[in-house]
């Protein structure tokens, strides 16, 4: 009786091992390829970092089983590039990575892509907004996208000046007029000024990567924003090449006077809730909501026509854009070297904006860039709507200036 009793035990033991195997589920499909995504923090460009945040949302961290791997460079980039570099060359360690974009692509960029290309020439590696010189990164980037610096340097003036500026008051550190792009859109944007009429000032802040960090170079705009205003009058519109310095700026500007046309990279998030005081945390991710929000607060605190900014953030769209185009690319949809399956991917976080640009072109040598790609929205202000920047003709002699170093 034991004995069929254990041999009947046996059997249904076998039957539960079967039936549980039949029903036991298959892992999840593992990726075919992961894609590396580098950003600032919030203190420093949180639009970036909120566009690398929508890439994991729709395609998932790679922690869980998604495509997206998202890292953040350290505030203090400056003084911590080999750390960067290493940031973004262990991307590369991982065999499933087939893309990786940094945005912004902050100094150590470009060496970070060549010593990649060296072992994994098989890795797309896209740049957005470089602070390095556009032949820097050109030498070891697939792509670069930037704002269009040059077309920008003569159509935020042309803005000014619609909206009643007699005054362009500049804001930056030696550390960004010693890069090529934002040094030579300040070349631009005083030949415009003169063109068109407005007194062009320069005027040094602090640069928040250095000793007295993002707080004291944020407390310093705080407190001579009011001083410059009173100095350059309520009818001066100001310009800062810094993000941090964004937040300080209009938040004085609201309460003292002055114009504002748009960010260094602009975005209705760019310095405008901070300054505002508002929540957007319920509008999160729609632009169009997000903008109408705040064109609202601008407006019900006196700035009607005296605000603008881009409908849709720059920084958001190149993080996230860029990393739908390398998704693109490797799903075998789009081609690399294809400027309009770039702008569809861009446009998919951007629709119904118009955009302009065309390849860097090197004043010194005048040769075109196959691989570096400017480009440029049209300007929204608040309290009045677009102003048709992107069918302005930029004077050709601003293509022709050089770069002077500062």
């Amino acid at each position: 009786m034991k004995k069929i009793s254990l041999a009947i035990f046996a059997l249904l033991m076998t039957g539960v091992l079967v039936f549980t195997g039949c029903q036991k589920k298959e892992p999840a499909a593992k990726a075919a390829y992961h894609i590396g995504i580098m950003t600032g923090t919030v203190s420093q460009s949180e639009d970036d970092l909120r566009g690398a945040e929508e890439l994991i949302r729709r395609y998932g961290a790679v922690s869980s089983g998604g495509i997206i791997q998202h890292v953040t460079y350290p505030d203090n980039f400056m003084s911590q590039q080999e750390t960067t570099i290493t940031q973004i060359t262990t991307l590369a360690d991982d065999p499933l990575t087939k893309a990786i974009v940094v945005n912004q692509g902050i100094p150590g960029t470009a060496e970070a892509f060549r010593r990649i290309k060296e072992r994994r020439p098989d890795i797309l590696l896209f740049a957005g907004e470089s602070h390095e010189d556009p032949l820097v990164i050109q030498k070891s980037a697939t792509l670069a996208v930037s704002a269009d610096f040059i077309s920008r340097g003569y159509t935020i003036p042309w803005a000014a000046k619609q909206l009643g500026a007699d005054t362009f008051v500049h804001i930056s550190f030696p550390r960004h007029m010693s890069y090529e792009s934002l040094g030579l859109r300040r070349q631009i944007f005083e030949a415009a000024c003169n063109d068109l009429g407005l007194k062009f000032v320069f005027v040094t802040a602090p640069d928040p990567t250095s000793d007295v960090g993002v707080a004291g170079a944020q407390q310093y705009i705080l407190e001579q924003t009011p001083q410059w205003i009173a100095q350059y009058g309520k009818n001066a519109v100001f310009f800062c090449t810094n993000d941090a310095h964004t937040e300080p700026l209009l938040k004085q500007l609201l309460v003292y006077g002055g114009m504002f046309v748009e960010a260094d990279l602009p975005s209705p998030l760019m310095g405008y809730p901070g300054a505002l005081g508002i929540d957007l945390s319920t509008e999160a991710g729609n632009f169009p909501a997000i903008l109408k929000k705040v064109e609202q607060t601008v407006v019900d605190k006196g700035g009607a026509g005296r605000f603008g900014t881009w409908a849709f953030s720059y920084g958001f769209t190149a993080s996230a854009g860029l990393g739908e185009f390398a998704k693109r690319i490797l799903d075998g949809k789009a081609s690399v070297d294809s400027t309009a399956d770039l702008y569809a991917a861009l446009g998919e976080f951007t629709p119904g904006a118009k955009w302009n640009g065309g390849f860097y072109v090197d004043a010194n040598t005048g040769i075109r860039a196959r691989n570096q790609i400017l480009i440029y929205m049209d300007t929204y202000i608040m309290g009045k709507g677009y102003l048709p920047t992107t069918e302005q003709t930029v004077p050709e002699k601003y293509y022709n200036i050089k770069f002077q170093g500062n």
